[in-house]
């Protein structure tokens, strides 16, 4: 069976999450794993039998690599990004798509100029949950959207945020608890509410020593009508599992993990569902990798049939995008437009 080789840059706390999903994919294949960090790039080549490198320029001159998960600190995802497309590697660039609109932009075209996918991280779009919740209002089982709200109460410590020096910085980490920990729900309420047209935000830092939010709040108005809330947080003890809560004129569904926990449709019993085990609420590696394997999957199947990843630089971008203006509605205390 042809196989897509995958080579892994970064492996810190999320490259060892790809590279574990990598192992559980038939069409997948890791060939080589990189970081600036030679002990740490020694130990995870190790762990997977595969050569390390201490210099990406390196790992990039190999011919067995078709696409490199981008597993860096946030503000690098552009640069590694485009250094791959140039290399004539497929991208698939871990959340967010980079902290800068200009370098996601750069990246974009980067990529369609070398010919060559890019897809960003936002697993949680593979989720039953989701896929229950995004069919449920295709159809119109939930009627007409009226509220649609994500919920992101998690616990991060101090030493967390000590453990890497770009965490918790505007430089390189390019925001907090929101642009890190909530944008995979921010784009999940863009990809299930559809764009936003408005919002009002209040960002503070209430428990951390750190340069950016802990704590994010957004009134949102969507392109639909609808309105909705995002609550986005690292201060939270002991940390909550996230939750979306979709409400319509004929239904209601939450969201809760990976899992529909409730589903109250109008003329249908009232169903509730299981909870899962795994979460990222107070532990960044307790994220499991059933969304990681299921979206690396679709990015290697799509470089093999060659066709768009279902997650898109594009849709990477709308989500940075989103993050930006809530930064910018609480810096201005103004109400802030999404062309």
């Amino acid at each position: 069976m042809e196989k897509v080789r995958f080579g892994i840059v970064g492996c810190g706390v999320i490259g060892p999450t790809h590279a574990e999903a990598i192992k559980n994919i038939e069409v997948a294949e890791l060939k080589a794993v990189c970081d600036i960090v030679p002990e740490r790039a020694k130990a995870m080549g190790e762990k997977y039998s595969v050569p390390w490198y201490a210099n990406y320029s390196d790992m990039l001159a190999r011919k067995d690599i078709d696409v490199v998960s981008i597993c860096v600190p946030s503000g690098l995802h552009a640069d590694l990004g485009i250094q791959a497309a140039n290399a004539g590697k497929n991208a698939l660039v871990e959340k967010p798509i980079d902290i800068k609109l200009e370098k996601a932009d750069e990246l974009i075209k980067a990529c369609q100029k070398a010919n060559v996918k890019l897809s960003v991280i936002s697993q949680h779009r593979f989720d039953p949950g989701a896929k229950e919740l995004k069919k449920a209002i295709e159809t119109g089982e939930i009627g007409n959207l009226v509220i649609a709200d994500a919920y992101v109460k998690w616990w991060r410590t101090q030493a967390y945020y000590n453990s890497g020096d770009w965490r918790g910085t505007w430089t390189l980490d390019g925001g907090g608890a929101l642009m890190n920990q909530s944008v995979h729900f921010v784009d999940m309420l863009l990809y299930l509410a559809g764009p936003v047209k408005e919002l009002t935000a209040y960002c503070a830092t209430l428990a951390h020593n750190i340069e950016v939010e802990d704590v994010a709040f957004a009134i949102i108005k969507y392109a639909n009508g609808a309105l909705g809330v995002i609550q986005g947080s690292t201060a939270c003890y002991p940390g909550f599992r996230e939750r979306l809560e979709f409400h319509g004129t004929k239904g209601s569904i939450i969201v809760e993990g990976p899992y529909v926990r409730e589903r109250i449709i109008m003329g249908e019993e009232r169903k509730e569902g299981k909870v899962d085990v795994a979460s990222g609420a107070s532990e960044p590696t307790a994220i499991g990798t059933m969304g990681h394997t299921a979206q690396i999957k679709d990015m290697a199947e799509a470089i093999l049939h060659n066709r768009t990843p279902s997650i898109t630089g594009e849709d990477g971008k709308r989500a940075l995008q989103f993050i930006l203006a809530v930064y910018e509605s609480s810096r201005t205390g103004k109400a802030v437009t999404i062309e």
